[in-house]
């Protein structure tokens, strides 16, 4: 009984030990977007201080925070609900269609992940700027899409593997076509994992800064953009208070979404677990 209840204490300590150091970094950020300039830069570290709103008011107008988290959820859920669509008929088609040469498909797909995104933004930037589609929301999600899809396509082709067959057998015998069969009966049965796939493709697209940089100038800019402009227009040396409360701006509305549809993701982690 002592052995377990000191095995229990000590997979409890570790935990809350692990949770804390993870969570430091985003504690420090939102302590210190609440001080004041010269109260950010006190060595050491001042833990108490007088609190002020300063950063917030300040740049809230400055960097226009408010349009550029609207270009940014517009971009990332454009961006997580094509992923998705085409990501999860590409992952069925690899599971479950005999094609030849199928692994090479997707090894292929697979190894652009491990492509260098500067690689990718150039050759985006010049077919823009032919097309004359900079600074716009469909180009930012339609390059989010190079490296959102496979990741869908490589979780969902997992998830549909685990799948019996026997469900497909019987709708195609009452006649039902393979798009009506993927449609009406694989699509309810991995609605779980489908969401917690969309849920992390949004996550990726809302932090992504290489792509908004190159392709946005403007109209369009998101707000990892907006950080770094922070950071680049502060000649005088870097003002942390105002980059971390922009920080948190910005980690606010991911926060909120996770709580938001944390049932759906747990849900969607145990069945792919399970299946798996």
């Amino acid at each position: 009984m002592r052995g377990s209840r000191l095995g229990h204490r000590l997979r409890v300590g570790g935990g809350v030990f692990v949770c804390a150091l993870f969570l430091f970094p985003v504690f420090w950020m939102v302590l210190t977007s609440f001080k004041a300039p010269r109260d950010a830069f006190t060595r050491p570290p001042k833990l108490f201080f007088t609190p002020t709103l300063e950063s917030y008011t300040a740049y809230l107008t400055f960097a226009d925070v408010p349009g550029r988290m609207l270009n940014t959820v517009i971009v990332a859920a454009g961006a997580g609900l094509v992923s998705i669509v085409a990501g999860a008929m590409a992952g069925y088609a690899l599971s479950r269609i005999r094609l030849r040469g199928a692994a090479t498909i997707g090894a292929v797909i697979l190894l652009s992940r491990g492509v260098p995104p500067i690689a990718l933004a150039v050759p985006m930037f010049i077919v823009a700027r032919q097309l004359d589609l900079l600074d716009r929301h469909i180009t930012l999600i339609l390059a989010y899409c190079t490296f959102l899809i496979p990741y869908v396509m490589w979780l969902m082709r997992g998830f549909f593997a685990a799948l019996p067959r026997e469900l497909e057998e019987a709708a195609a015998i009452d006649g039902c076509s393979r798009f009506g069969t993927f449609l009406r009966i694989i699509v309810p049965i991995s609605l779980p994992g489908l969401i917690a796939t969309f849920i992390f493709s949004v996550i990726l697209a809302w932090e992504e800064l290489l792509f908004a940089l190159v392709l946005t100038s403007r109209e369009a800019v998101t707000v990892p953009v907006a950080v770094a402009g922070i950071a680049a227009d502060m000649t005088s040396g870097v003002n942390w208070s105002a980059l971390c409360a922009v920080g948190t701006i910005t980690v606010i509305p991911v926060v909120i979404f996770s709580l938001a549809v944390q049932k759906w993701l747990i849900q969607g982690l145990s069945d792919g677990a399970t299946k798996a």
